[in-house]
């Protein structure tokens, strides 16, 4: 017979009764109403013939009911006790054949149960077995099926069928309701087997009961092997059937293993995080349930949830990591992965639909995806749902060339493009669950160990220089190797990016500013700085990150602090720490709020030209990976920086006047041209001012031309700090000097005017015993003076020489 095995949700009260869901309590509460009762009837109506014969059959009944076996997929089992209900339907009455059958489904339920089953569920199966055992003895003794033509074996094969029918059927049923399954499905795979092993003890009952009326109910006792027989066979085929089920799953499991080996080696060499598949395996799931796909296309969207990207294999590793828009030629040639992956996994020839989901999971509602330009309905379910997940991740994680979106702001994205790139079912299922998905996402990630995760070794700091341990270069650390292929392909695009930057430009800000962008996405840290070496001390050229202010003012000697001893000594230290690189300015100095720092010389063609340090939060962070990594860069960068600062310092010496260290002549009208041109595209004002010195010859012919130099010196220094910022200001040569100022208008002309002569006063006073020096300035303005550099500075000499004019003429008439 059929019963249903111990479950958590059944209980004794009414909230175990509740957890069953209406349906369920409807079904239930249907039987215990319907089967219950039959027990009191029977006990009432009580008829034996002979006592001891039914205690012996009652006996050996209830030993045929411990041989019981459980049955797969659910948590019922099965037992031989059907075989004596029968025998009972054909020589006993109805009261011993109930009582024999319930008692024998009591002893069942009980016996060995694990859980302990609780008052609901045996209740449930005793009246389950009235009924049965009551249904079987209608048709059985019924004069309709009599009347029909049939006769005892027929009968009793009749009574066997609605026995099983009964007994069956309303077990799968709350079984189905229970656990949300197709009733008629979960018969199928549970019981309809059994139908055969039914008709056989309908067969076997027919024998026992000859025996019975030929040679005494005694020898029809000995059939008891034949019950055994039976129960042998029962667990001989579950057990098989268990084998087969369990190796199937095996291999299913080892399929998927093997499946998801593949995507995490492809996530890594595509993705800078492999958590991208989990998240869109568990989204595409679960929206896939919601919709109420089938098992196969559920399947079929996990597994190309996996793959979805083993097209990218075709696709040129720099087109796959570049950190920005693609050109449409390069576009071009991404969009052949969706072609390439259906082609891989069309050899793998999967049970179900893998591949035409993996071709069409960029293709858009309105047509205009591609492969193929499906649209609507055309598309697959699968790829319409992978899709949307797959770009909500997307939007949702962090990428090189932008930040990532919160959850809502990707899912505010994904509504705007319903209906045009995705199916608005999808959108719709996403948008009132998404927030159950990052949650469910979240916690999958924490129950297990994520696969690029290396534990850090913490060792006491080793102090080489006071403060830091140095790095042993032959050490590196245990990894995955997913984090092994996702470092090999980071390194190599560094280096290559690296040589890149390095071979096609000569400018040193520009230089570190793009090797700073690389190395913070390959070595994750809170602050960089560039120090180069000049005159014996460490100056920082290059600082971004926690702590700017303390960085950016630093000037550490060689042999002090972190980054001065790896100067120094030509040697690497690896988790030092920050605090140390202010120690030399005292204790009055401010000290980093940083934990750990990695510097590395960067060596140039003789000596050290600088050093690199990365700084964290985090004590202990750096490892030797990031250490090697860093190595791996330095050695190309070194030399780079050597180059930059002799280019610099050449393209110094050449736009630069050596006595005043303003621009030279062809400095300021380099950048005269340069202001012009934005100045524009602005549509803003330009005045270019021309100054010239009176009285400066007498300077030299009363005091000498160092005194002369010096004057020129001083008013160099002054014209520079009366200057914004923004403005410019050069010698053109002698005692003549241009400015270039941006956003002066003539309002504001008079003002200048003044600091500029105040300027010349000072450095007189500072210069020369007497005062004899004045500055005559000219002016003109773009556009009303003119439009180019050389019609601009033409107008404001003419403008000076006017103003010089005046001055001479003054002086002449005072005289």
């Amino acid at each position: 017979m059929a019963e249903i095995a111990a479950k958590n949700y059944w209980g004794d009260s009414w909230r175990d009764v509740q957890s069953l869901g209406i349906p369920a309590v409807i079904f239930v509460f249907t039987q215990l109403i319907g089967g219950l009762p039959l027990l009191p009837y029977v006990l009432l109506r009580w008829h034996s013939d002979d006592i001891f014969r039914y205690a012996c059959f009652l006996s050996v009944a209830l030993f045929a009911s411990v041989l019981k076996v459980h049955l797969p997929g659910i948590k019922a089992t099965m037992s031989v006790n059907f075989l004596f209900i029968l025998v009972g339907i054909l020589d006993l009455s109805y009261s011993e054949t109930v009582v024999m059958g319930c008692l024998g489904g009591l002893v069942q339920t009980l016996w060995h149960a694990n859980p302990r089953p609780r008052p609901i569920q045996w209740l449930f199966n005793l009246a389950n077995l009235a009924l049965s055992i009551t249904a079987a003895e209608l048709v059985f003794h019924s004069k309709v099926a009599a009347g029909v033509g049939f006769r005892w074996p027929l009968l009793i094969a009749a009574a066997a069928t609605t026995y099983f029918a009964f007994n069956t059927i309303s077990v799968s049923g709350v079984i189905a309701m229970t656990e949300g399954r197709n009733p008629v499905t979960v018969w199928k795979e549970c019981y309809l087997w059994a139908f055969p092993y039914y008709l056989l003890g309908a067969l076997i009952a027919c024998g026992v009961s000859a025996v019975n009326r030929l040679v005494g109910w005694q020898y029809a006792l000995l059939t008891f092997p034949i019950v055994y027989w039976i129960y042998r066979s029962y667990r001989t085929y579950l057990g098989r059937l268990e084998a087969e089920k369990k190796h199937a799953e095996e291999i299913a499991a080892l399929h998927l293993r093997t499946i998801e080996a593949l995507s995490l080696a492809i996530e890594a060499k595509d993705h800078t995080t492999h958590d991208h598949l989990r998240r869109v395996q568990v989204y595409a799931v679960e929206i896939a349930r919601e919709l109420g796909l089938n098992q196969d296309q559920m399947n079929a969207i996990r597994a190309a949830a996996m793959l979805h990207d083993i097209g990218k294999l075709a696709v040129p590793e720099h087109i796959l990591s570049k950190p920005g828009r693609l050109t449409p030629e390069e576009f071009e040639k991404m969009k052949i992965h969706p072609i390439v992956g259906a082609e891989i996994l069309d050899r793998v020839q999967f049970p179900y639909p893998v591949v035409p989901i993996v071709r069409s999971h960029h293709e858009k509602w309105d047509g205009t995806g591609y492969p193929d330009g499906l649209k609507c309905e055309a598309i697959p379910v699968g790829a319409r749902i992978l899709s949307a997940v797959d770009c909500f991740d997307a939007l949702a994680s962090e990428r090189p060339y932008r930040q990532a979106l919160t959850p809502q702001e990707a899912m505010k994205a994904l509504i705007a493009d319903k209906g045009r790139s995705f199916d608005p079912n999808v959108v719709e299922v996403m948008e009132r669950r998404y927030i159950e998905l990052e949650e469910m996402v979240h916690s999958l990630e924490t129950e297990r160990k994520r696969l690029d995760f290396a534990p850090q070794v913490l060792r006491p700091v080793v102090p080489s220089s006071g403060f830091a341990e140095v790095a042993n270069d032959a050490e590196v650390r245990a990894t995955s190797f997913v984090t092994s292929i996702i470092s090999a392909r980071q390194e190599a695009q560094l280096l290559f990016e690296l040589a890149q930057t390095l071979g096609n430009s000569l400018s040193l800000k520009e230089t570190l500013s793009v090797v700073a962008i690389r190395l913070k996405q390959m070595i994750p840290h809170d602050a960089i700085v560039f120090y180069v070496c000049q005159d014996g001390l460490l100056i920082p050229e290059y600082v971004h990150g926690v702590d700017f202010d303390v960085f950016s003012s630093l000037r550490i000697p060689l042999g002090q602090g972190l980054s001065g001893w790896v100067a120094r000594n030509e040697r690497p230290i690896n988790n030092g720490n920050p605090a140390a690189e202010t120690q030399h300015l005292g204790t009055a100095s401010r000290v980093s709020t940083l934990q750990s720092a990695l510097c590395v010389p960067l060596r140039g063609r003789d000596c050290v030209a600088g050093v690199l340090t990365l700084y964290c939060h985090e004590k202990n962070y750096f490892t030797k990976e990031h250490l090697r990594m860093l190595l791996a860069a330095s050695a190309k960068l070194g030399v780079s920086v050597e180059n930059a600062l002799q280019f610099e310092k050449a393209q110094s010496t050449a736009s630069t006047d050596f006595l005043t260290g303003l621009p030279n002549a062809r400095s300021i009208c380099s950048h005269l041209e340069t202001e012009l041109s934005r100045v524009r595209r602005t549509k803003t004002p330009l005045a270019v001012l021309l100054c010239d010195l009176n009285g400066f010859k007498k300077v030299n012919d009363t005091f000498g031309h160092l005194t002369g130099n010096k004057l020129l010196q001083g008013i160099a220094a002054g014209f520079k700090s009366s200057c914004r910022e923004y403005d410019q200001v050069g010698r053109l040569g002698g005692d003549e000097f241009v400015f270039v100022l941006p956003e002066m208008t003539k309002e504001n002309l008079a003002e200048m005017e003044k600091r500029l002569s105040r300027a010349v006063q000072e450095a007189s006073r500072s210069a020369c015993p007497e005062m004899i020096v004045s500055v005559s300035v000219g002016s003109s303005f773009y556009p009303e003076d003119g439009t180019s550099g050389e019609e601009l500075l033409s107008e404001a000499d003419r403008s000076m020489y006017d103003v010089k004019g005046k001055h001479y003429s003054k002086a002449e008439a005072v005289s």
